[in-house]
């Protein structure tokens, strides 16, 4: 019979140990306790350790006892050799880690004089075989005793103050769900689990991991810097990842990375064909060469096997650090088709730890049957001539820093720095329990009660200090820091190497666009690939060229358009061309805006040369022609054609022909002003002479007729005052253009290409064509009058030259109109010039060059003597 008693509240899971003074008498009970408790075979599924238990002072006994049976220690060789290591067994192996990270804690805080300086820590180990019910077999054998009856405890007193659970969540969560009841401190040294942190579910739960807050500003800086914007996503279903995917997705299209494919599947999921033809389907089609993979333990692990057994070609995977590339080494017989990037919390080394581990030996912890199982398969200790297992025949200075990477790694992970800040929070927050206690003891001047699990709690959540390695811990999630990732590479050249280089790290905290850095140069891509791969849906758009986002197709795909006329692209992937500034323009790539070089109508240019010539050519005619006309005033063709009135119109010519020059030369805002009005003025004068010319001819043919009206207008000057009267009219239009919307300096960037021309606007278009249209409607009257005076019978008579010179002058402005619509740039003002010059030589040819020919040619008829031997013989003919 056993006697049994029923406890007050007892915790499920024992993770440390507390034995009363260093070097007091509650010592001697410990040295019954063994060191480490060996576990007996492993588990068919993944183990977890859980407890761990170290009993006897820092130099006491209980160690010397330990000393004295390391020796030797005989075994059957078949009690070591089992089957050969596989894919289990080499996981036993690394995670065997996280024994001796618990034990190197516990030693060195036993070591530590300023904490804990009165007791000593000790820790029991338990696995936990994964599946069903039979994961609560051990808890309640360590908890009830060896009946499993719940709430009865049949064993001696446990001092146990805290449980260490993981790496698995589910194992955590089931467990934890039975340590709540106990109020019992739960640490898990897993990935954080959103599942986990119901603080109402869990209130004794702490996980020792923080949030991957910043894996999805990682991942992303990762494509960014590659510059691969095509990817794949594959996820398991779990509540942790859909919360990752989200940032994930949602910092993809912030940085517009768009998303091939995406899988979702759970390691069950993975159990059957069709879903693994899917993934290797979906993989091999895609033109995505990049894929991220971020999911739970079970799924990356299911995974990593199936990766080993189908052919992907040359995919870089992205992931989180749960996947263990190092776990097996058959998965590098394919290991040129696949390139891992790994993101692993940071974390810095802890001093004193890799040699804690080489010391670590069978001779050591001699009890520990899992270390020596270890040792055995690893270094060959068996005796050919005897079937026991004499430590003696392995090498003496055989280490655990002897064996490759994939069956025990000596850097410390991730999980197992979880573990030693886990200890060190644990010794902390019993640290701050004694010494409250002790205080409220001197001022009550109490005896000492004693220390029960639950009483952790308000220390543990206030809790912060920093590790040996200079990290702060604090396990209140509102007031953890964001974590900060260490980027991996998997070196496998030469074949076999497999070694975990750390080529970048990824930190929060630096300013934006300096958070990752990363050595490109020790990045070991596919064997045979040199180059960094490309991952993207459409090759980039060059510079000159602008994205076209293509129907029904993902931002990422698109098409590449050139940019339009003075436009530009200077970058690559361009959404929207820049048009380049007025003075500058786009060369004939699209890539670049250049200065514009100043162009106008230039007395230098072929075009402007020949019209300044040919206006100076004509207004030196036009004076030429007035001097013939001073010259000979006094001939009869002069006189005839009403001198005053011949000379008025030559000045005017003269002017008509040099004010194109102010068209000509660097526009300015004089010039531009004087352009319009000139012209209008000086060519009304001219248009109102030969108005009045024409109607001087009517009068005077009228003049004879009976009536006294028409001889008093002829003798008393009327048609002069016809000048003055329009001039003052068209002076008055250009007045109110002037006040209105004067001319001004204006640019033409689209006329001549890599050019600004520089020209006058007309300030108002309606003015100047009201300028135009006097013009037009005083030319139209010279016209009528000067067509209806014609056949007049008069031997100097001028009408049908008059009429002729008027014709030509409003064809000449009838068609300036839609060619100087037509006209754009220099091109327009050449025009506007050239009609001024043709209108202007139509007015001197048609009127003054019958005269000229008459008075050098037909010297008889510009005579008075000749004159009047014509009227002599025309009055003969009659008779």
């Amino acid at each position: 019979m056993h006697s049994c008693r029923r406890p007050t509240r007892q915790p499920l899971y024992e993770w440390a140990h507390f034995s009363g003074p260093k070097n007091g008498p509650a010592q001697a009970a410990l040295q019954k306790v063994h060191s480490p408790a060996p576990l007996q075979g492993g588990p068919t599924r993944q183990p977890l350790y859980e407890w761990a238990h170290f009993g006897g002072p820092k130099n006491g006994p209980a160690q010397a006892a330990l000393q004295k049976t390391a020796v030797i220690l005989c075994k059957r060789k078949e009690a070591y050799r089992g089957k050969e290591t596989g894919q289990d067994e080499n996981q036993i192996f690394k995670d065997y880690q996280f024994i001796l990270t618990l034990a190197f804690a516990v030693e060195e805080i036993n070591k530590n004089p300023f904490l804990l300086h009165n007791l000593t820590l000790g820790f029991d180990v338990y696995d936990v075989q994964f599946g069903g019910w039979i994961m609560f077999t051990k808890p309640f054998l360590w908890l009830f005793g060896k009946y499993r009856i719940p709430n009865y405890f049949c064993r001696t007193e446990s001092k146990t103050m805290a449980v260490l659970t993981g790496p698995s969540a589910v194992t955590s969560y089931n467990i934890g769900t039975l340590l709540e009841l106990y109020k019992f401190p739960q640490f898990t040294i897993g990935t954080f689990d959103y599942a986990l942190n119901d603080h109402n579910k869990f209130p004794a739960l702490y996980q020792m991991a923080s949030k991957d807050t910043s894996i999805g500003i990682a991942m992303v800086s990762l494509l960014l810097h590659f510059s691969w914007s095509w990817v794949g996503l594959l996820t398991s279903k779990d509540e942790n990842v859909l919360w990752i995917l989200a940032e994930v997705k949602e910092e993809m299209i912030k940085n517009r990375i768009c998303v091939a494919y995406e899988l979702v599947f759970s390691s069950q999921d993975l159990g059957h064909l069709q879903n693994i033809m899917r993934i290797y389907n979906e993989m091999n089609k895609s033109s995505a060469s990049v894929l991220v993979i971020y999911g739970d333990n079970d799924l990356l692990k299911v995974l990593r096997t199936i990766t080993e057994q189908i052919f992907i070609q040359g995919k870089v995977f992205i992931m989180n650090s749960e996947w263990d590339f190092t776990l097996k080494r058959r998965y590098f017989m394919l290991g040129s088709l696949h390139v891992p990037f790994i993101f692993r919390h940071h974390h810095v080394d802890v001093s004193g730890f890799t040699d804690f581990v080489k010391a670590v030996n069978p001779s050591k912890y001699p009890e520990d049957f899992f270390l020596a199982r270890l040792w055995f398969l690893s270094f060959n200790c068996s005796d050919p001539e005897s079937d026991c297992v004499t430590w003696d025949n392995c090498p003496h200075d055989s280490s655990l820093d002897w064996l490759h990477g994939h069956i025990f790694d000596m850097a410390m992970s991730g999980d197992s720095y979880n573990i030693y800040n886990a200890v060190y929070a644990v010794a902390h927050a019993l640290h701050e329990l004694l010494l409250h206690q002790t205080e409220i003891q001197t001022i009550g001047n109490r005896k000492g009660t004693g220390i029960f699990p639950a009483q952790l709690h308000p220390f543990l959540k206030n809790i912060q200090f920093h590790s040996s390695t200079g990290d702060q811990v604090i396990l209140d999630e509102k007031k953890k820091l964001h974590p900060e990732y260490d980027i991996l590479n998997i070196w496998n050249f030469p074949e076999g190497l497999e070694l975990t280089v750390k080529i970048g790290k990824f930190s929060p905290y630096s300013l934006h666009g300096n958070q990752l850095s990363l050595s490109k140069d020790m990045v070991e891509w596919s064997i045979g690939v040199t180059e960094t791969p490309h991952s993207v849906c459409t090759e980039s758009c060059v510079p000159g060229f602008r994205k076209s986002p293509q129907e029904g197709k993902a931002a990422c795909c698109f098409d590449c358009t050139l940019c339009s006329e003075n436009e530009i692209a200077n970058g690559t992937d361009m959404d929207q061309c820049v048009k380049c500034p007025d003075h500058q323009y786009a060369n004939l790539e699209r890539n670049q805006c250049l200065l514009r070089a100043a162009s106008f109508l230039a007395f230098g240019d072929p075009l402007g040369m020949a019209l300044a010539c040919m206006a100076l050519c004509f207004s030196m005619l036009t004076t030429v022609v007035l001097g013939i006309f001073v010259k000979h005033q006094d001939t009869a063709i002069v006189k005839a054609n009403n001198r005053a009135l011949s000379y008025n119109l030559l000045i005017s010519l003269i002017f008509c022909f040099l004010c194109s020059l102010l068209f000509l030369g660097r526009p300015n805002t004089v010039t531009c002003i004087l352009q319009q009005i000139t012209f209008g003025v000086v060519f009304t004068v001219a248009v109102s002479t030969v108005l009045a010319k024409t109607v001087t001819v009517v009068l005077a043919f009228k003049a004879t007729s009976p009536g006294r009206m028409m001889r008093w207008l002829l003798v008393s000057g009327a048609p002069k005052f016809i000048i003055p009267i329009c001039t003052l009219i068209q002076v008055t239009l250009c007045g109110l253009w002037l006040g209105t919307s004067p001319p001004f300096i204006d640019t033409d960037t689209h006329s001549e290409h890599g050019h600004i021309i520089i020209l006058c606007n007309k300030g108002s278009l309606t003015a100047f064509y009201c300028v135009l249209a006097y013009l037009g409607s005083l030319a139209l009257a010279s016209f009528t009058v000067a067509f209806l005076a014609r056949n007049l019978p008069d031997t100097f008579n001028e009408a049908k030259f008059l009429t002729f010179s008027m014709l030509v002058f409003c064809s000449v402005w009838v068609t300036f109109l839609p060619v100087y619509h037509s006209a754009k740039g220099k091109v327009m003002v050449a025009v506007e010039v050239f009609s001024i010059l043709a209108s202007g030589v139509g007015l001197l040819g048609c009127i003054f060059a019958p005269k000229c020919y008459i008075i050098f040619f037909m010297t008889n008829k510009n005579s008075l003597h000749g004159f009047v031997v014509k009227q002599h013989s025309r009055r003969n003919m009659h008779s």
